[in-house]
C-alpha cells in the first residue's frame, strides 16, 4: 500500500485539480452546493451498490467520486469565505477526539454498546436538544427508522430481550389485520407503518441491516424475473399471455440457479 507521504501527495493533487476545474471548466465553474447535492446522493447510492456486490475495485472508484464531491463542497465554501478543506478536516478531527474520551481521555468503556451510549450523551452535552436531531429528514424511511431506533437505544430507550420484540411484532400484525378487516384505509396505512417499524426493531436485535437485506432481496428478485423474461422469450411467448403456472416453471428454474 501507499506510504503516508504518497497519500498526502495524492490528496494535494486532487486539491490542485479542483482549483483548475473551478477556474477553467465551464461545467465545474457553474456548480453550487445545491446543484451538487443530488449528484452526491446518486454517488452515495452507487457506492452502496458496489459494497453490496462486494466489488472492491468499484468501491475504490466510487470512493474517488465521493472524495471529489467533498473537495468540491469545501472549495465552494472557501469561495464564500465560510470554510475551506482544512476547516472541514480539523472540525471532524476535533469532533472525533471529543466523542472518544475512552481513547483521548480517562473514560473507561466495556464494549461497543457503551461507546454508542457515551456518544449520544456527549452530543446532548454539546447543545443538542434531542438525540434524534442527528437523523437527516431526507433519509429514506427505512434507514431513518433504523437510525431513530439506534439513537433511542443509545440513551437506554429500547427493549431488553428479543422475545419482547417478537411480541410487539405479533401485536402490530394483529392490529394491522383488524384494520384491514374493518376496511379502514387510513388506519390500515398507519398500522402497516407500525408493523414495519416493529420489524425494523426486530432486525436490530437479530443484527441484520434491514436496508441491505431488502436490497439483496430486490437484486435476487430482479435476477430471477429477468431469467423468467429471457426464458419466455426463447419459448416465443409473452409473459402477459402466460399463465401463472407456466411462469412458475421458469421461476423455479431461476431459484435453482
Amino acid at each position: 500500500m501507499n506510504t503516508r507521504e504518497d497519500k498526502l501527495q495524492a490528496f494535494g493533487r486532487l486539491l490542485d485539480i479542483m482549483e483548475d476545474l473551478r477556474a477553467k471548466c465551464p461545467w465545474d465553474m457553474k456548480q453550487t452546493l445545491e446543484t451538487l447535492r443530488p449528484l452526491t446522493i446518486e454517488e452515495t447510492y452507487e457506492l452502496g451498490d458496489a459494497i453490496l456486490d462486494n466489488d472492491l475495485e468499484e468501491v475504490r472508484k466510487e470512493l474517488g467520486d465521493i472524495m471529489l464531491h467533498m473537495v468540491f463542497y469545501a472549495k465552494i465554501g472557501s469561495e464564500k469565505n465560510a470554510f475551506d478543506i482544512a476547516d472541514v478536516l480539523n472540525g471532524i478531527c476535533e469532533k472525533l477526539i471529543s466523542r472518544h474520551p475512552h481513547i483521548y481521555g480517562d473514560v473507561n468503556v466495556a464494549d461497543e454498546e457503551e461507546v454508542k451510549t457515551n456518544w449520544e450523551k456527549l452530543k446532548l452535552k454539546e447543545g443538542k436538544k434531542s438525540v434524534l436531531e442527528g437523523v437527516p429528514r431526507s433519509l429514506p424511511a427505512m434507514i431513518k427508522a433504523t437510525r431513530i431506533q439506534e439513537k433511542a437505544r443509545g440513551i437506554g430507550f429500547d427493549w431488553e430481550e428479543t422475545n419482547q420484540v417478537w411480541e410487539k411484532v405479533d401485536e402490530e400484525l394483529n392490529e394491522l389485520k383488524a384494520e384491514i378487516a374493518a376496511g379502514n384505509q387510513e388506519k390500515t396505512e398507519e398500522e402497516f407503518g407500525d408493523f414495519l417499524f416493529s420489524i425494523i426493531n426486530l432486525s436490530r436485535f437479530l443484527k441484520v441491516d434491514p436496508e441491505s437485506a431488502l436490497e439483496r432481496t430486490n437484486k435476487k428478485f430482479i435476477k430471477r424475473f429477468q431469467y423468467l423474461e429471457a426464458q419466455a422469450s426463447k419459448s416465443g411467448k409473452s409473459l402477459g399471455d402466460m399463465t401463472l403456472a407456466e411462469m412458475d416453471v421458469f421461476w423455479n428454474e431461476a431459484k435453482k440457479l
